[in-house]
């Protein structure tokens, strides 16, 4: 089966979650470079404006309110794609939102709603997007986490969900496989993003909540994303940590239990009492922002990625970004430091929210 993808500028790429973090990122990136783009998320007056800013700096876009939550809207989403642009070359899954509290605190609709975003909306725009693609080929993008590969204390849900994303990924890209279908199926794993992710969350406690180190700058997925686009490949890490993360559970994974059960849950909450108690759980939250709060420093780069999408960067340039990732964790450890603190790991699609509340179905918009 020979997958060929085309280059950027030749693209129509449909992006879930696009009205924030991640999703916003990357469709900012991807107009820039070209391609014609169709955003969706459940926040119309972000879109618009992002769509609107697109067209005036001379790229073409349009924009689907929906829910992907909903698998109609998630079918009105390349129905529009192939009414404005004759169809779509990549589809990125990228809407999805957290819950911070403990798994017996946490009711259980919330589980079940956040996991309409997180989970059946990418199994919706997956399998929409792959019988679409079955015949002319293309790339289907799904945003995993870190947390695809293990889990954390007080985001419980968010992590199942993620555990579920990766284990239906691997499992479409199988059988598109099986069936030659000339399409990449490629599932991005980040560490914790700089995006409006914990300000959207749902959150249980009583404190504000954060990101613990090392957290990256979102253009870094959005560039691992657009990657991806023409390049087939089957997982992208977004950071050293998450690989470390990831390869540590795999091999020691009571190392990390132990870690994590010391770590993981304070160091995820501010020392600062919580100010609100809106999520985008439900309804959409505020849109047209690519970064979040997070106070701690941001790296812009990983070396470590961009060694592993170009592998001609030497072996030595990985085993720094993985030791600079290490050293910044144990700076901050609580266990170092005897402080009561812990640590987390957000996810992937960390910040953006779109993709969740219940309402009129959704409307299109060219601007």
């Amino acid at each position: 089966m020979a997958i060929t993808l085309k280059p950027i500028e030749e693209q129509v790429i449909v992006i879930t979650g696009a009205s924030s973090g991640i999703g916003l990122t990357t469709a900012q990136a991807a107009a820039k470079r070209g391609a014609k783009l169709v955003l969706a998320a459940r926040n119309e007056g972000a879109l618009s404006e992002i769509v609107e800013q697109i067209k005036n700096e001379g790229g073409r876009a349009i924009y689907v309110v929906a829910d992907v939550g909903n698998r109609e809207d998630m079918h009105k989403i390349a129905e529009a794609a192939i009414r404005h642009f004759g169809g779509f070359d990549t589809w990125v899954n990228n809407a999805g939102v957290s819950i911070y509290g403990k798994l017996d605190e946490v009711n259980e609709e919330d589980s079940r709603r956040l996991f309409d975003t997180n989970f059946w909306g990418v199994v919706s725009g997956s399998l929409i997007a792959s019988n679409f693609l079955k015949n002319k080929g293309g790339a289907i993008i799904n945003i995993g986490s870190e947390l695809s590969d293990l889990a954390i204390p007080l985001q419980g849900m968010y992590s199942a969900s993620k555990h579920a994303v990766k284990g239906f990924t691997d499992a479409l890209r199988m059988e598109l496989m099986e069936d030659k279908a000339p399409v990449s199926v490629t599932l991005i794993k980040p560490a914790g993003i700089d995006t409006p992710y914990s300000e959207h969350a749902k959150n249980y406690t009583e404190h504000e909540l954060t990101l613990p180190p090392p957290v990256y700058a979102p253009e870094e997925v959005a560039n691992a994303i657009l990657y991806a686009a023409e390049h087939p490949e089957r997982d992208i890490y977004i950071g050293s940590a998450s690989k470390a993360f990831s390869s540590t559970n795999k091999y020691a994974p009571g190392v990390i239990d132990w870690m994590n059960s010391k770590m993981m849950t304070k160091m995820q909450l501010k020392k600062k009492p919580a100010r609100r108690k809106s999520d985008a759980l439900h309804q959409h939250a505020d849109g047209g922002r690519r970064y979040g709060n997070y106070e701690g420093h941001t790296m812009k780069t990983s070396l470590y990625t961009r060694a592993t999408m170009h592998p001609v960067l030497t072996g030595a340039v990985v085993a720094a970004a993985g030791a600079a990732a290490i050293a910044l964790l144990g700076k901050n450890s609580p266990l170092k430091n005897n402080k009561k603190h812990t640590r987390s790991v957000p996810p992937s699609g960390t910040g953006t929210i779109p993709g969740a509340a219940t309402g009129p179905g959704p409307t299109t918009r060219t601007m």
